[in-house]
């Protein structure tokens, strides 16, 4: 069963017994109402009669009694009226042939006055009232005690003692046809329109439900077998407002993402490929390279002129670059994991620095340390962490440029904060910040990918893209933040302790902006 046959089918139920049970409670009410009025009217019949064949019992005028009880009984709607007396003997009757009878006093008229073995001579609405089923009809039947007046115990003309508190009793019968009539009728029409009232509610939650759930759910749903094709770039209209709308709107969030996330995979894999090409092909290159390396020095060596022997420098220093290259890609390719052990990075900054020192002193670069005292040591590889400083030193002074200018390293605890997830865990954290040219917004976001640089000729573009493969496999992370005109600083986090399972991995590095 389909989704919205099972919702209107179970609202559709839960509908027809609210209203069948509404409906129940009102024919209910509605019954108990008719029946009062038709037992308030048959009371004030009985009630009627009693007094107007009053004058005639006090007379003994039995003819004129039973003319009018006939006449009264030959009424619309009147079904009996008959008076018995005390010991259930049928004195008076629209029905003629049952003067004369005896009730039995077990009977449904007398036990309102029989209860107990005695008498009722005054009984409460409904125990003067009874509910008997006639052979065609249901009958409402009233009774109506005949008290001994004074003027029947002390007249001459009746032989009742005083101490006899009741003479006998006037009994009307009426139909409750009408009643009955009445109570069908509105039965009927209350079932039409609980019919009615569940066929439009249930053709309105069908038409909503198709309209605001199937059709976004239906849509959703194909765009997910879309998906498990391959097709991810599926997107789903989402004009709503409401859950679904944001649930439209999230899917198409996460398949754009899908499909950029696919590309990027698939181009870092080209990337890969290309990479284990290159680092065949570097790995190869590298031994003619030693060979051209090692044979321009000798005959530069021994060469005596002043024009070969500039020429065999140029042929060295370029063997030189070329093999720099070789070496950078390897190490970008092939990423060695790193031997860690427990390190002092100030005093890693301090060698770094020693490196540099005489190439900053040439090119007029001032270095200032800003060392924090009693920084917690690192599980790392020293000398890897020692060429990611050296390079960020390097390409600082670059980005300064002839003119001078100063560099500034710093290090510092960071305190992590486990409550919050997003919080960095602790560790310790080196600045390498510079005064020089600043790195552009465009260029910002490619400062870590291989091959990009922003050097002209001067660099290789693979000293950051190997220095965040260093920063990565240690666990950490390098982030970097540059005004164009102002300079540009590095920050390298390196946690306390490794997060498990740390490796070094090939991908395209993306740059982290502060």
């Amino acid at each position: 069963m389909r989704l919205s046959a099972r919702v209107v089918t179970g609202v559709g139920l839960t509908t027809a017994v609210t209203i069948g049970g509404m409906a129940a409670l009102i024919v209910g009410a509605h019954r108990v109402d008719l029946v009062e009025q038709v037992r308030h009217g048959a009371g004030q019949l009985s009630d009627t009669i009693r007094s107007s064949t009053h004058s005639d019992m006090m007379e003994n005028r039995r003819e004129a009694l039973q003319r009018q009880i006939e006449g009264i009984g030959k009424q619309d709607g009147i079904r009996q009226v008959r008076v018995f007396n005390r010991k259930g003997q049928i004195g008076f009757s629209s029905n003629t042939g049952e003067i004369g009878r005896i009730l039995d006093p077990s009977s449904e008229s007398c036990t309102a006055c029989h209860r107990g073995g005695g008498t009722l001579l005054h009984p409460s609405p409904p125990d003067r009232t009874r509910i008997l089923q006639g052979r065609d009809e249901r009958l409402l039947s009233v009774i109506t005690p005949i008290p001994n007046e004074p003027g029947c115990s002390q007249s001459a003309c009746h032989a009742h003692e005083p101490s006899d508190t009741l003479l006998g009793v006037l009994e009307v019968s009426v139909s409750l046809a009408d009643v009955d009539q009445r109570l069908a009728s509105g039965r009927m029409r209350l079932v039409l329109l609980a019919l009615a009232a569940i066929g439009a509610g249930s053709l309105a939650l069908w038409w909503l439900t198709r309209t605001l759930v199937l059709q976004p759910v239906r849509s959703l749903a194909a765009a997910t077998h879309r998906i498990a094709e391959g097709e991810l770039g599926v997107t789903v209209p989402a004009p709503s407002s409401h859950e679904l709308g944001d649930l439209a709107r999230s899917f198409n969030t996460m398949t754009t993402r899908l499909s950029e996330t696919q590309r990027q995979l698939a181009q870092a894999d080209k990337l890969a490929s290309v990479g284990r090409l290159a680092a065949g092909i570097a790995h190869e290159i590298n031994n003619p390279l030693t060979g051209v390396l090692t044979y321009s020095s000798l005959l530069a060596n021994r060469t005596t002129g002043e024009q070969d022997r500039s020429d065999l420098d140029v042929i060295v220093r370029e063997t030189k670059r070329c093999r720099e290259i070789v070496r950078n890609l390897l190490d970008f390719a092939r990423p060695a994991a790193p031997k860690r052990a427990s390190t002092d990075l100030n005093e890693v900054v301090r060698r770094s620095v020693a490196v540099v020192m005489n190439q900053l002193a040439i090119e007029r670069v001032q270095l200032t340390l800003d060392l924090a005292e009693s920084l917690p040591t690192v599980s790392a590889d020293a000398n890897q962490i020692q060429q990611v400083l050296v390079n960020l030193l390097i390409n600082a002074s670059d980005a300064i440029g002839e003119g001078g200018g100063t560099i500034r390293m710093s290090s510092r605890p960071v305190e992590g904060n486990p409550a919050e997830k997003a919080a960095p865990p602790p560790g310790v954290e080196i600045a390498v910040e510079d005064d020089g040219a600043g790195i552009s917004a465009d260029q910002l976001s490619r400062v870590f990918e291989p091959f990009f640089t922003t050097k002209g000729s001067r660099g290789t573009g693979l000293g950051l893209a190997v220095t965040w493969g260093i920063v990565e496999a240690h666990g950490g992370s390098i982030l970097v933040d540059s005004i164009v005109g102002r300079g540009s600083r590095f920050t390298v986090r390196l946690p306390l302790v490794p997060a498990a399972g740390t490796v070094p991995r090939q991908r395209i590095p993306e740059a982290a902006a502060v």
